[in-house]
């Protein structure tokens, strides 16, 4: 199975009550491979939310207790994205899963820029927390920019390989 971050299948999770819906992912979600993540939802936060920006750093540092996730409100919602980023990686062990395509620029998914934590819109190299996570027990994340339908196949039929083994 293939983690795939909720917003990007049409699920209206996204901090501001939207989507980010990816039509080719969508289009392939049809042939059942595709489980839906939102760390957020998982941490129990509500939707729609305060944006939230990583504040000192990246996902990384979160992990490693050096920077935290604040919401705009300046309220600390570290923990929440520490809890949501567990419940994805859980799921992942629990569906064997080696592979995610996470929504970019997330402070939960990003997986080559998150926002810089000033709220102006600024973004840095980095990964989310849940994404920080993931690689550091081995999963393989792309961001959804880097979808194409031959990346995509690929992804599909390798994934489909480990299941026949």
């Amino acid at each position: 199975m293939i983690l795939v971050s909720a917003c990007l299948l049409g699920h209206k999770v996204k901090f501001n009550g939207g989507t980010n819906t990816h039509e080719l992912l969508l289009k392939y979600n049809e042939r059942g491979r595709f489980i839906a993540v939102c760390p957020e939802c998982f941490a129990m936060l509500p939707v729609p939310r305060p944006c939230v920006e990583i504040q000192g750093g990246t996902g990384k540092k979160v992990l490693s207790g050096k920077a935290k996730a604040m919401d705009e409100n300046g309220r600390d919602m570290t923990q929440y994205f520490l809890t949501g980023a567990d419940k994805v990686l859980k799921i992942a062990e629990a569906y064997h899963a080696k592979v995610a395509i996470l929504k970019e620029g997330s402070p939960s998914c990003g997986v080559k820029k998150i926002y810089n934590g000033n709220f102006e819109d600024k973004k840095i190299k980095g990964q989310g927390v849940t994404t920080a996570l993931l690689q550091k027990h081995g999963i393989t994340v792309y961001s959804d920019k880097d979808m194409t339908v031959g990346r995509l196949e690929e992804l599909i039929a390798e994934d489909m390989r480990r299941d026949r083994i």
